[in-house]
């Protein structure tokens, strides 16, 4: 099955809209036609954890009513997404995942970057899977169960924004949203072959998004397509990229070390050839990787536990049994450790954003491998078995810390399950991310990966 027929919706945001809005369809029937997907094939993936069907059809109705009017619907009309639930949409519960806030009053107001997509005519139409209160690299969540790859049903989609990352992948909708703060979007859109973004840290809010570890949370798309994933960003952020800067004045380099070791033969030819198409041979140390990684590892274990710690105290049994464990372990981290992490943090962001003194995108690798089974416990790092839900993040972790932008780019691999790579940026320079990404897509060496399996 190919991606155009992996769903009865169209995959392309900027067609539905300019389709809506020329009124050869009507918003309603976009809408309609998604939530019916969405019931007749998610029980497939489980990426879907709340419909906002009488809502989201009433908005539908509204917007179709306005271009009757005359009046500008907006540049995403009739365009539907769902959103990682953690984020607030009126009159829904946010949850972010666990039983816990269930008894939570409904939120007054749309989160922010949904209340400006909605703004420009996209349509909310659900709540999708995630890791109790995203803390985890898998979306197995006891409450409301694992989120199952699109391309394999038997393999993991990646987490903590697994049902966004399927969702889109499945075809269910063209674009959603998700959080990263150790590679949330970046990892589970690389294993299911999507584009993701992680902006830079502070760029896009994050109000009306439930917190997991403030000092390192940033929201982002992801989408089918990279022009898709640029609108939708640039209506999140608020402004236009503007012109992107051309491709072959930027100065890009691959990260060696410890982002070239563990991966598959396979693997490290795909990168030589978007390096090749780059015309760069440059290598480059990104220093202290793996402290890094465990710096990122005690802040967000750290202010993770703190926040829940007085839940923790009342309801601990509530918790889902993996994230409970977590969060204690967090919360009881000595001051002095957090001291140290955060010290390191300052020093770690300091070198790496020397390196975009002589450098304007890095390229790593965003997985060690594609997506594990479900039943697979184990991935081989370093020549030995290791946990794979704590190691999926082994290259995201390390540059959560620097707080810089990510653009999550898919490639295919000969099992048939997507890889993705990270393009890393300086603090604000997405444009230069989008136009690589860009690049990539029209030399047809970064794609979305079609569906290999049927409904």
């Amino acid at each position: 099955m190919t991606q155009a027929q992996a769903g009865t919706t169209a995959r392309d945001a900027l067609g539905i809209a300019a389709d809506v809005r020329a009124g050869r369809r009507t918003a309603v029937s976009v809408v309609t036609g998604v939530i019916a997907d969405i019931e007749a094939r998610d029980t497939r993936y489980n990426s879907v954890t709340r419909i906002f069907g009488p809502a989201a059809v009433a908005r539908a109705e509204q917007l179709d009513q306005r271009i009757a009017r005359g009046e500008d619907p907006g540049v995403l009309a009739g365009v539907p997404f769902g959103v990682k639930d953690l984020f607030d949409i009126a009159g829904e519960v946010t949850t972010a995942g666990s039983i816990v806030l269930r008894g939570n009053p409904p939120a007054q107001h749309d989160a922010t970057v949904v209340a400006r997509l909605q703004a420009q005519g996209a349509i909310a139409v659900a709540s999708l899977n995630m890791d109790e209160f995203a803390y985890g690299f898998s979306t197995e969540n006891a409450h409301t169960g694992v989120t199952r790859n699109p391309h394999d049903p038997a393999c993991l989609a990646g987490g903590s924004s697994g049902g966004s990352a399927a969702a889109v992948a499945a075809g269910l909708m063209p674009f959603a949203l998700g959080s990263d703060t150790n590679g949330s979007i970046r990892l589970p859109a690389a294993l299911c072959g999507v584009w993701g973004l992680k902006p830079t840290f502070g760029r896009v809010p994050r109000d009306g998004a439930y917190p997991f570890a403030a000092s390192l949370d940033v929201v982002g798309p992801m989408a089918d397509s990279i022009g898709d994933l640029r609108a939708v960003f640039e209506v999140m952020d608020g402004r236009s990229l503007g012109t992107l800067p051309d491709v072959a004045s930027l100065r890009v380099a691959r990260l060696g070390g410890w982002f070239a070791r563990n991966i598959s033969a396979d693997f490290t030819a795909a990168i030589d050839a978007v390096m090749a198409h780059l015309n760069s041979t440059k290598v480059i140390e990104l220093p202290e990787a793996a402290r890094a990684r465990a710096a990122s590892f005690l802040i967000t274990a750290s202010e993770g536990g703190n926040l829940h710690l007085p839940r923790l105290r009342q309801r601990a049994m509530q918790y889902d049994p993996a994230t409970r464990s977590r969060l204690m372990a967090g919360a009881m981290l000595p001051s002095a450790t957090l001291v140290q992490a955060q010290r390191f943090r300052n020093w770690f962001r300091a070198r790496i954003h020397e390196l975009f003194s002589h450098h304007d995108v890095l390229v790593a690798p965003a997985t060690v491998g594609p997506a594990p089974r479900i039943d697979q416990p184990t991935i081989v790092v370093e020549g030995r078995e290791v946990s794979a839900r704590a190691n999926l993040g082994l290259f995201t972790q390390p540059i959560s810390l620097a707080g810089v932008p990510v653009l999550s780019t898919p490639l295919a691999h000969p099992s048939g399950l997507p890889l993705g790579l990270q393009l890393i940026g300086a603090p604000g320079a997405e444009a230069a991310l989008f136009a690589v990404a860009g690049e990539l897509q029209r030399a047809g060496l970064a794609r979305c990966t079609p569906l290999t399996t049927g409904d």
